[in-house]
């Protein structure tokens, strides 16, 4: 048996003092600090521009992250051990300056995670100048948050630069959706359960939807945000990541590499869009003025930084379709917005009606079956079918069947970023993009952003608090079918 002591980790975060790391990052280790899931010589370093000290940086953290950490976890004592954690080094990340001063503050034979944080055309940069200072090693490992570029070529661009100074097990391309408890338990859910396989597939399987539909606005991201829009912002990484998971074919093993060979087949086999595709099978919208949970919303050209006449999609419905044998005529509608209605993220598998009914004179008898994973609010698993409603007679009408994981697992669920920041610190890669699937992602998104801009049409108008333009309802009626808000 092995009983080497393990080296001592440090999680050096450029951006420190940035938006993600009070609002996410920190408050996820303080998590896995509070239930034992950092080693006691695990440090935390924050980097940035601001000419703080240590004490200074933990007094920012203290007042900004605080608000983030669930009410029932704030232990006084566990805080301020945690706050022990922290470091902070200021530097510029483009300037050697400050890099020696950086590896001094790592602790002498230290795993290191360098957590980017930061804008990704300074991707590049860092990780060069971590090179030259003596900072990567074969056991550090590198985390990018997204978006990784802006199209094909400068994710490759980035991806080139960062692979000149991490090899690819190395690096870690982050998606926090792909660390839901119930994204990872669908894939239980289907290679786990024999009852689901045969008919994971057409013709057994009629239409998937998959939805992330937020209320707020663009808030103070409009400068970032007026350059992205919801294709790049959403569509490209998140739904199209929860697309591979629905669409994979069942991996050898869950080796990472088998995993997302898998994944990666199913990008490759997107049906890629023509110009008079993207008109028939795309809809973009942005939000005007509304009410949103009762109060009233600024219009998209209304937020501050956003230029008056900009023409940025808050909000995109696709009809996607994957050429393979499993999914030929399916439809996978992917759709995603701000300033909805509610705030909800969901996956809908409707499965196909019965060839033959003998209920066919009953209303209900239209109603499909259909498995409904809820990812927020609340996670969820359930499954809608048919059954008699009591009395005398045989009418029906759907009944949910519920996977009830939180009253059967009764241990605490991880938040997203939180357990993939221990995959990270594990070396566990499987829940993390690799270079071809994000590339292969572009390959399939950037032709519908060209074709939008050669239409030149402006983006449809919703109301905020709507759930989007009517054209995004004719997208799935022309396939017999109704969002699931409207079922």
């Amino acid at each position: 048996m092995n009983t080497a002591a393990q080296p001592p980790l440090d999680i050096v975060i450029f951006g420190g003092a940035g938006d993600l790391s009070w609002r996410k990052l920190l408050p996820a280790l303080y998590m896995a600090h509070l239930h034992g899931r950092l080693a006691t010589d695990c440090r935390i370093i924050g980097v940035g521009r601001n000419e703080w000290s240590r004490e200074q940086y933990v007094a920012f953290i203290d007042q900004t992250s605080r608000a983030y950490v669930e009410a029932h976890a704030m232990q006084a004592e566990a805080w301020q051990g945690f706050l022990q954690r922290l470091d902070f080094v200021s530097l510029d990340a483009t300037a050697p300056e400050g890099y020696a001063e950086l590896a001094a503050h790592c602790q002498p034979g230290s795993i290191k995670v360098f957590y980017l944080a930061t804008a990704p055309s300074l991707f590049s940069q860092i990780a060069a100048q971590l090179d030259q200072s003596g900072l990567i090693d074969a056991q550090c490992r590198v985390v990018l948050e997204k978006p990784l570029g802006h199209d094909l070529p400068s994710a490759r661009a980035i991806n080139e630069a960062v692979a000149r100074h991490f090899r690819e097990g190395q690096i870690y391309r982050i998606d926090h959706y792909l660390g839901k408890e119930t994204v990872q338990n669908l894939m239980v859910l289907r290679f786990g359960n024999a009852i689901f396989e045969p008919l994971w597939r057409a013709p057994y399987i009629k239409s998937v939807q998959i939805t992330a539909a937020e209320t707020v606005g663009v808030g103070t991201r409009a400068g970032f945000y007026d350059h992205t829009g919801a294709m790049r912002d959403m569509v490209q990484n998140h739904l199209l990541q929860l697309l591979c998971i629905v669409a994979m074919e069942a991996p050898i093993s869950l080796d990472p590499d088998d995993v997302r060979d898998e994944k990666l087949k199913v990008l490759r086999s997107l049906r890629k869009m023509s110009l008079s595709d993207i008109v028939r099978d795309t809809v973009r919208g942005q939000y005007t003025e509304g009410v949103v949970n009762g109060e009233a919303a600024k219009g998209y050209l209304q937020e501050a930084d956003v230029p008056e006449n900009s023409r940025t999609e808050t909000f995109v419905a696709i009809r996607a379709q994957i050429n393979n044998a499993r999914w030929a005529g399916v439809p996978f509608f992917l759709r995603t917005g701000k300033r909805m209605q509610n705030r909800h993220s969901e996956i809908i598998i409707e499965f196909s009606e019965p060839p033959f009914s003998i209920f066919a004179d009953q209303a209900a008898a239209s109603t499909p079956n259909r498995l409904i994973i809820t990812l927020q609010p609340d996670e969820s698993i359930q499954m809608q079918m048919m059954a008699k409603e009591p009395g005398s007679g045989m009418k029906m009408r759907p009944v949910n069947l519920n996977l009830d994981l939180q009253s059967v697992f009764t241990e605490r669920r991880a938040e997203a970023y939180e357990r993939l920041l221990i995959d990270v610190i594990k070396g566990r890669l499987t829940h993390f993009m690799r270079r071809d699937e994000l590339e292969a992602a572009w390959k399939w998104a950037d032709p519908i952003i060209e074709g939008w801009k050669q239409l030149a049409d402006k983006p449809k108008s919703y109301p905020a608090g709507s759930w989007g333009p009517a054209a995004s309802s004719a997208l799935v009626a022309r396939e017999n079918a109704v969002w699931a808000e409207a079922q």
